[in-house]
């Protein structure tokens, strides 16, 4: 796409193209596009055909079964997308850059839409609960598919972590980092722990470690225990337990993965064969996993839009991934994102995803802080 130079005239009549077929899910006749630029100079039917052709020739549109019409191309959606991004990108000094029409010029998030995001995050206080609770927001206002991704332990900083026993051979871990992110997990144990000996392995693991990064924590305890098994056997058992269970995961490729809207797919025009495939490909959860981690960088605070979801699953032709990283401070909670079909209110929904995304930044930090504008 980036090789394709396409006039502003072009650019124009694609944009039509496209936001036409968004909102009607049909092929667009060159009549359609003429009539929304009846008072437009030099933009009759026969222009707008002659130009519909060009664009077809760039790999811009395409021409289903025998219609007239023409259908953007994944191509034309990723251009259409490149303009909206660069027309809601907070300005920087020097960019001259302007959007492709006036109607892609950027949008705040609606207040009924904000004030939707705002009463569903209510009562969250934890990433664990941000995450979850994300997935269902994305799902709801999307009608795709909500994805949330927690971060691995990489790069973060033990500040505290707590046990508490829930029931026989289960407690949970409550992790607080230097950045003030809380992390929590329920760890199933192989033999129960008493509360003293809860309270002992956390004293040890905060008294010792605190400033540590956490994926160094679990390998160091791990050859302590070696180096003074015999002096601290029980003590340094019950913290091995727990750290080996999961309570300082270090790179654990098992992420915490929260998925919901499922069933929003199943109901969109989207081929049921082909959607079946695709839901089998997302029950692979290292592949969802695979894809967010490959698309959407935690060390970037911008919105990720793809286009051509195909070339890493031919199951999820015609969607689009959405994404964006959560974040405290410079830490990286973990990732949020929709799924959904090409035929999206483009602006609505990265706005949506950029709000929820920085609403990290409130949630899990002092009360009264506020939210980035978006």
């Amino acid at each position: 796409m980036a090789e394709t130079r396409v006039s502003p005239r072009e650019r124009l009549v694609l944009t039509a193209i496209i936001e036409i077929y968004i909102a009607t899910g049909e092929p667009v006749a060159s009549q359609a596009v003429a009539q929304a630029f009846a008072d437009r100079e030099g933009l009759s039917s026969a222009t707008v055909r002659n130009v519909m052709a060009t664009l077809g020739e760039a790999g811009l549109l395409e021409q289903p079964h025998s219609s007239a019409g023409r259908v953007p191309t994944a191509a034309a959606f990723r251009y259409y997308v490149e303009q909206i991004t660069q027309a809601t990108r907070p300005p920087q000094l020097g960019n001259t850059l302007q959007p492709a029409s006036a109607s892609l010029a950027a949008l705040p998030i609606s207040d009924a839409r904000r004030e939707q995001i705002e009463d569903s995050f209510s009562g969250v206080s934890s990433s664990h609960e941000y995450l979850e609770r994300t997935s269902r927001v994305l799902a709801l206002i999307s009608q795709g598919l909500g994805v949330a991704l927690a971060s691995s332990t990489e790069g973060q900083v033990l500040e505290h972590i707590h046990f508490s026993r829930l029931a026989a051979g289960r407690v949970l871990a409550v992790v607080v980092t230097q950045a003030g992110a809380v992390q929590d997990r329920v760890l199933t144990l192989e033999r129960e722990l008493t509360i003293t000996e809860l309270e002992t392995a956390a004293r040890y693991l905060n008294e010792n470690f605190r400033g540590w990064p956490i994926e160094r924590i679990r390998a160091e305890v791990a050859r302590r225990v070696e180096a003074e098994r015999e002096a601290y056997a029980q003590m340094l058992a019950s913290v091995e337990e727990l750290c080996r269970k999961g309570a300082l995961a270090a790179g654990d490729p098992a992420q915490t993965l929260f998925v919901d809207g499922m069933a929003n797919l199943i109901t969109s025009e989207i081929d049921r064969e082909r959607l079946r495939q695709m839901l089998w490909a997302l029950e692979a959860k290292q592949r969802l996993v695979a894809l967010l981690t490959a698309y959407v960088d935690g060390r970037q605070q911008e919105v990720r839009v793809v286009v051509g979801l195909d070339e890493s699953s031919p199951a999820m032709q015609d969607l689009v991934l959405i994404g964006a990283p959560a974040r405290l401070g410079n830490a990286n909670v973990g990732t949020v994102a929709v799924i959904v079909p090409t035929r999206i209110q483009y602006q609505e929904m990265i706005q949506a995803v950029r709000y929820i995304s920085r609403l990290s930044e409130r949630i899990l930090s002092e009360p009264g802080a506020e939210v980035p504008a978006v």
